[in-house]
């Protein structure tokens, strides 16, 4: 088992950046490796969207990371359509060469923010995991990445104060403890594994997923997404 190296309060500037890494070097070969059909796949963890959708808006978020364009609106709903149909036009090959410009130049930007950006680099890692469940890979919401993407879940949940969980994990050798710790309220508490607590706290379906406790908290309260 690993541990990641911060499970605690101080931001680590270059977290998002190495999430951002670890991902690219395993999802972009395998998007290279797909025929065209498959990017017409549809994504069940956002409806309405295909596979290319999915990668139209992540690289297109990296982008806008990339060359600091966040006009009034960014990253909401009506924004991330307009992407994706600015794109429409564009090859297969040519969203994923953007994408992997995107996790490879987004990640120093990221470092150098007050750390509201994080989250755009965890939001590209659970879109990877939407990826690989729609063609049936396995390692969906883990990989490599899987302690980085749990040590920034961490970070993000307090930065918001978000509801307090400790989370038992069979991926940790140490309990991860997320959200705010004022004490105003006790905090609810997961046992489990890794992909699944992000699962939970990315909104998305449990098809599949390991079995887990828990308590003090619901379900729904831990999604960081929906909000």
């Amino acid at each position: 088992m690993t541990t990641p190296a911060d499970l605690h309060d101080v931001r680590d500037p270059e977290l998002p950046g190495r999430l951002l890494t670890l991902e690219r070097d395993e999802l972009v070969p395998l998007l290279r490796s797909r025929a065209d059909a498959d990017f017409a796949l549809p994504v069940a963890a956002c409806p309405g969207w295909t596979v290319r959708d999915v990668l139209a808006h992540c690289s297109s978020a990296l982008i806008r990371v990339v060359e600091k364009r966040f006009e009034k609106g960014v990253f909401s709903p009506e924004c991330n359509e307009r992407d994706i149909a600015e794109r429409a036009d564009w090859s297969n090959a040519r969203i994923v060469d953007e994408l992997e410009r995107g996790m490879t130049e987004a990640g120093p930007v990221i470092a150098r923010s007050d750390g509201r950006l994080d989250a755009v680099a965890l939001g590209e890692w659970v879109h990877a995991g939407d990826v690989r469940v729609t063609f049936g890979e396995p390692g969906a919401y883990a990989g490599r990445g899987l302690p980085e993407a749990l040590t920034l879940l961490g970070t993000i949940t307090r930065a918001r104060g978000h509801v307090p969980l400790h989370a038992d994990l069979d991926d940790l050798d140490e309990p991860l403890k997320l959200g705010e710790a004022s004490g105003e309220r006790p905090p609810g508490r997961y046992i489990g594994d890794g992909p699944t607590l992000l699962r939970l706290y990315a909104g998305r379906p449990l098809d599949g997923a390991a079995a887990y406790e828990l308590a003090g908290v619901e379900a729904a309260e831990l999604n960081i997404f929906g909000d």
